[in-house]
């Protein structure tokens, strides 16, 4: 399987990125090297994005543990030690195997990020992923938390399950500074991160939000995804309460003098206090857009 499929082609040429996006996709493969393998152990947070077999809703999720949850077993393995909510909309994919799925491992402490997609397979503890690209993201667009603690009383809450945005979920949204968005197209699933200054997300209704699509490494791997398939999952996260906003939909973009991405949302997940990670504040990446610029 090529780093490219005919979706994301068409926007590296819609956008005259080509020759980039061949330089770029060079450092694609599917080896976990050593540095990535520590990497990895070492991180207390996984986000996977998949489709749901049940329903074929895309769904971006995390997965938290102590560090080594997520470890390489082997030059294209990765386990995972379960660490998904009882009530993760992803946990009929996470049981099911050849599912494929994405993933991000994103460490704000060193605003480091490694991506990983492949097949999923169930394991006595959780799953395992045998990986068919592995790569790294450079830091732009990312916050920096310099530390975390592990909140060993916190419990997740009872989830919420709506059709759209309630006022105080607009709120959450629109005060966000990260989240992460799951797509998938024929060959498999891939989970990205974007990061801004609050306010780089908006939400244009209830049902739909949008935000600016800024330049970065010139694949276009998400947005050739949503050209060919627009199911679309996102994750917000409350990184002091450990609230998780999930989100699922379809997605379009908009290829006007301003590139933006519109969310159409189908469903909308609350769950309160889910994860039990505390981060520091945030310094904000100097990349970062005024978003009302």
């Amino acid at each position: 399987m090529g780093v490219y499929h005919a979706g994301s082609r068409a926007v590296q040429d819609r956008v005259g990125v080509r020759e980039q996006a061949d330089h770029v996709g060079r450092s694609v493969g599917r080896g976990i090297r050593d540095v990535a393998a520590a990497f990895l152990e070492l991180q207390p947070l996984l986000v996977v994005g998949a489709a749901d077999p049940s329903t074929g809703r895309v769904w971006a999720s995390p997965l938290t543990g102590a560090p080594g949850f997520v470890r390489a077993t082997g030059p294209h393995r990765v386990s995972v030690a379960g660490g998904w909510l009882p009530a993760d909309p992803l946990v009929t994919a996470f049981t099911t195997p050849g599912t494929p799925v994405g993933t991000i491992a994103l460490d704000p402490r060193t605003r480091r990020r490694m991506r990983l997609n492949g097949r999923l397979g169930p394991t006595a503890r959780g799953f395992a992923i045998d990986a068919d690209r592995v790569f790294a993201n450079c830091p732009k667009y990312l916050q920096r938390r310099e530390s975390y603690e592990i909140v060993t009383d916190r419990r997740p809450g009872e989830p919420r399950r709506t059709a759209e945005l309630t006022p105080r979920q607009t709120e959450f949204v629109t005060g966000a500074d990260t989240f992460f968005l799951a797509s998938v197209h024929e060959d498999g699933a891939d989970v990205s991160h974007r990061g801004g200054n609050p306010g780089f997300v908006r939400v244009d209704s209830p049902g739909e939000l949008s935000w600016r699509d800024y330049p970065g490494n010139s694949m276009f791997l998400t947005l050739g995804n949503l050209a060919a398939d627009p199911r679309a999952g996102l994750l917000f996260l409350d990184w002091t309460t450990g609230t998780a906003l999930q989100l699922t939909g379809e997605a379009s973009t908009d290829f006007g003098p301003e590139r933006r991405v519109r969310l159409t949302v189908r469903e909308v997940i609350e769950t309160p206090s889910a994860l039990p990670l505390r981060w520091s504040a945030p310094a904000y990446s100097p990349a970062n857009p005024d978003p009302a610029g």
